[in-house]
C-alpha cells in the first residue's frame, strides 16, 4: 500500500464511519477498485485509521467529554455488549467477514429500513431532552452488537437503537459518536496486540502510513460528522436509506459480475 492509497482508504473512513452506511461496504470497494493486497497491515491500518476519526469526535464535542463521570459511567454500560459479545462470537464474525454478500445484503437491509424509520418514530422530535439514562444506554449498547454482522454498521444499529429508546434523531446519533470512542478504541487496541503478538513489526513508512491515514481521517471525520447532523435535521434518514440501498446493489452487481472483491477491515 502507498500513500496515495492510505489517503484514499483514509478519506472513505473519515467519510463513513459515522454515517450509517457501514464503513467496511465502502472499504469493500474503495481497496477492490485500487487493487490493494488485504495483508496483515492493510487490515491493521484500517482499524488504526478509526483513531483520527475517534478524536474528532472528542474534538468536536470537548464539553461533553468534560461535564461529568456520568457521561463515562453511561458510555461504559453502553459499551459493555459489544465488548462481551466480542470475545465470545469473534470466531463467528471472521467467518461473516469472509462473505461479501453478508455486508451487501445487509447494506439493503438496512436501506429499507430507513425508508421507513421517521415514520416510525415521529414522535421522538418531540422529547424533552431529559438525561439519558442507564438502562437506555445498555438497550442502545445491545443494538451496537447487530454492527458486529458486516454490512450492518455500527452507526445504524445504535441510532435505531437510540429512537426506539425514544431519543430525537439528533440525540440518538450523538451518542453514537460518543458510544463509538470506547468501542472503536478498544478495537483498534487489540488489533494492534494482535499484530505485535502475531510477529508484526512496524517499519519507518508504516509509522509514516499511519500518521498521514489517522490525520486525514480526522479532518474528513470532522466534516462528515457537521454533515451528518445537517442532513438528518433538514431530511432525515431517507437520503442514507437510498444510499445504503444504492451500494449494496452495486457490490452485489460486482460480484455477480466476477470482480475479485475482499473485506480488509
Amino acid at each position: 500500500m502507498n500513500i496515495f492509497e492510505a489517503i484514499i482508504l483514509a478519506v472513505i473512513e473519515g467519510l463513513t464511519e459515522f454515517l450509517p452506511v457501514s464503513s467496511t461496504g465502502h472499504m469493500i470497494i474503495g481497496s477492490s477498485a485500487m487493487g490493494i493486497a488485504s495483508d496483515d497491515f492493510v487490515k491493521l491500518f484500517t482499524v488504526a485509521i478509526q483513531f483520527g476519526a475517534i478524536l474528532s469526535v472528542v474534538v468536536l464535542y470537548w464539553k461533553r467529554f468534560f461535564r461529568s463521570l456520568d457521561f463515562y459511567y453511561k458510555l461504559f454500560v453502553g459499551f459493555i455488549p459489544a465488548g462481551i459479545a466480542g470475545l465470545l462470537f469473534k470466531d463467528h464474525i471472521d467467518v461473516l467477514l469472509e462473505n461479501v454478500n453478508v455486508v451487501a445484503i445487509a447494506l439493503v437491509a438496512g436501506g429499507i429500513i430507513f425508508l421507513f424509520i421517521d415514520k416510525w418514530f415521529p414522535g421522538n422530535e418531540k422529547e424533552d431532552e431529559k438525561p439519558l439514562t442507564y438502562k437506555q444506554a445498555l438497550f442502545i449498547g445491545c443494538f451496537q452488537t447487530l454492527a458486529m454482522i458486516p454490512g450492518v454498521s455500527r452507526s445504524a444499529s445504535t441510532i435505531i437503537g437510540g429512537l426506539t429508546q425514544g431519543l430525537s434523531r439528533k440525540k440518538a446519533a450523538e451518542f453514537s459518536f460518543f458510544l463509538a470512542v470506547p468501542t472503536m478504541a478498544a478495537a483498534s487496541g487489540k488489533s494492534f496486540l494482535d499484530y505485535i503478538l502475531d510477529g508484526g513489526a512496524f517499519t519507518g513508512e508504516h509509522i509514516r502510513l499511519f500518521a498521514v491515514g489517522n490525520v486525514v481521517a480526522f479532518l474528513v471525520a470532522m466534516a462528515a460528522i457537521k454533515g451528518f447532523i445537517a442532513i438528518l435535521n433538514n431530511n432525515g434518514f431517507k437520503p442514507f436509506g437510498y444510499y445504503r440501498i444504492a451500494i449494496g446493489g452495486l457490490i452485489l452487481i460486482l460480484a455477480a459480475l466476477g470482480y475479485n472483491l475482499e473485506i480488509i477491515d
